[in-house]
């Protein structure tokens, strides 16, 4: 009996998601819409409830932490560890789901060979001095959109709030954009579904849908351009923001940027900052209210966090700019295990399920910090921490005169599926001889071996999204930070097609049937079609 099925408590049970119903959903293919039929509730497959231990290794007693519980009348304890987003119709936060697996679903019916740019959106452009630059529009990093298919009920209710334009398709893309405003597109023509909402200051990570369909969207500030930034709600419903969580007196880091993707487990909604906590809400219709807590130090610094929660039941797993990753019992906040690695942590842990049954935790480092002579890739065994497998991969931090240029993982990882399901791929930035490039990686499941590196012609923050062709063959596309989109065939890494396209594309694309959406740098957010 393997690991898993030793220390989990395992009910069944069918998922509820109340708010707009929703029994059945939109292709998600080549742009033919079937109606959606009119239910109390989103119906949903039975799904495996899983509940995991409430235990403590000894790597977690190298992180000193406190936990604040501000509603004492609440347990705590989440109604529900069903993965959620796995019956939503569309993508709803930062690679797809709580696992942050990239699990887009892109399907081709024929062997692609090169991009198609279906629309062009252009944001506005807001070029405020602040004490970190100026940004402009567009996206940047993470800055994935989103895609939601609205069933009938959510889209009378808006269309007679008059909240969304007349011709609206009902299948829509949402984006924060660094020029501080969230707009809505019309998957299917480009145009703008409804007003933009300003949310004051700049976003630069990737905004949530509640998977409930009860309307809240999740937005972090990323830059203060216009005053002390935060979180936020926008209630989409009434189309305006009802929530705002601003900065945090006992944060043990003064900068309060949210540029992490909220997550929702059970009843609660989970956002870590970069002011060094880890926040637990409870939702509340158009709101949020602040249940308790996480604050932590290791070796005396409070790190703060930027890459999104990934989710495996009632465990969390984060990963701060100190390098630890840290596994967490939502239900309590407290700290499970603790692995380090060398250097700032941007790229968001993935979790898979494997052939052993086993569940892992994938994730990469920078190398940004002097003293550091590499970047690393790491399989950890996501119950205990420990781990499988390290790929010690050459990179370098660049200096520019006065400036330097970070080295490593920005992109969060793909885990292949199909005929790639032994791989899983990634972006590293190398800088070779103080130059701003980097390479497509594959890597060995298994072993952590390298089983093949594509040079780019730039660097990538970008994360990599995948496609399966007719015959299970996988595809992977991947943008740089020069603008070109690369088509890469992911068994041996053979590079189809590379187009230019936009600007800079540092931002993640999120994947609809046989199409991606991705923002770019400047102001561009573009829908692109495999042919």
């Amino acid at each position: 009996m393997n690991l898993v099925a030793k220390n989990l408590l395992v009910a069944m049970m069918p998922v509820v998601l109340i708010g707009c119903s929703s029994a059945g959903k939109r292709s998600g293919g080549g742009g033919d819409t079937d109606s959606i039929a009119d239910t109390a509730v989103i119906a949903a497959k039975p799904a495996m409830e899983v509940v995991l231990p409430d235990t403590a290794y000894a790597s977690a007693q190298r992180v000193k932490y406190s936990i604040e519980v501000i509603d004492t009348l609440n347990s705590g304890i989440l109604e529900s560890t069903v993965d959620i987003y796995a019956s939503v119709p569309g993508q709803f936060t930062f690679r797809g789901g709580e696992r942050r697996d990239a699990a887009f679903g892109g399907r081709l019916d024929s062997v692609p060979s090169r991009f198609e740019v279906d629309w062009r959106f252009d944001t506005e452009e807001d070029y405020t001095a602040t004490s970190v630059g100026t940004w402009g529009g567009g996206t940047g990093w993470t800055g994935q959109p989103l895609y939601v298919e609205w069933p009938d009920s959510c889209m009378r209710r808006f269309r007679s709030a008059g909240l969304v334009d007349g011709d609206f398709s009902g299948r829509e893309i949402m984006v924060g954009s660094l020029a501080a405003k969230v707009y809505f597109i019309d998957f299917m023509t480009g145009k703008p579904s409804r007003p933009a909402i300003d949310v004051t200051n700049p976003i630069k990570g990737t905004i949530s849908l509640d998977p409930t369909l009860n309307g809240n969207l999740y937005v972090g500030q990323g830059v203060p351009a216009h005053g002390k930034m935060g979180a936020l709600v926008i209630d989409l419903n009434k189309g305006l923001m009802t929530h705002f969580f601003g900065p945090d007196p006992k944060a043990q880091r003064g900068w309060g940027a949210y540029d992490s993707s909220a997550i929702r487990v059970g009843q609660f909604l989970f956002r870590p900052g970069e002011n060094g906590g880890v926040y637990k809400f409870l939702v509340e219709p158009g709101g949020l209210k602040l249940h308790s807590v996480l604050r932590y130090t290791v070796g005396g610094y409070a790190p703060g966090i930027e890459a999104s929660m990934s989710v495996y039941a009632n465990y969390g797993y984060v990963a701060d700019n100190a390098g630890n990753v840290l596994c967490i019992n939502l239900n309590t906040l407290n700290p499970v295990w603790y692995y380090k690695l060398p250097d700032d942590v941007d790229a968001t842990p993935v979790i898979c399920e494997e052939a052993d049954r086993n569940i892992y935790v994938y994730t990469g480092c920078e190398v940004e910090h002097g003293g550091v002579a590499e970047a690393r890739f790491v399989k950890l065994d996501a119950l205990t921490g420990r781990e499988v497998w390290v790929n010690h991969t050459p990179a370098r931090r660049a200096e520019l005169g006065e400036k330097h240029f970070d080295g490593g993982y920005y992109a969060t990882a793909l885990p292949g599926v199909g005929d790639c399901i032994d791989l899983i791929f990634t972006n590293v930035v190398r800088n070779d001889d103080d130059k701003m490039n980097g390479s497509f990686v594959a890597y060995d499941r298994a072993t952590g071996h390298t089983r093949y590196s594509v040079k780019l012609r730039y660097y990538a923050w970008s994360s990599p999204v995948g496609f399966i062709g007719p015959d299970g063959e996988m595809y992977v596309v991947t943008g740089d930070c020069a603008g070109r989109m690369y088509l890469i065939r992911g068994r041996d890494g053979e590079i189809i097609n590379v187009q230019q396209i936009g600007a800079n594309f540092e931002s993640s694309p999120v994947v609809v049937g046989n199409s991606l959406v991705v923002g770019s740098r400047g102001k561009s957010i573009y829908k692109i079609t495999l042919k």
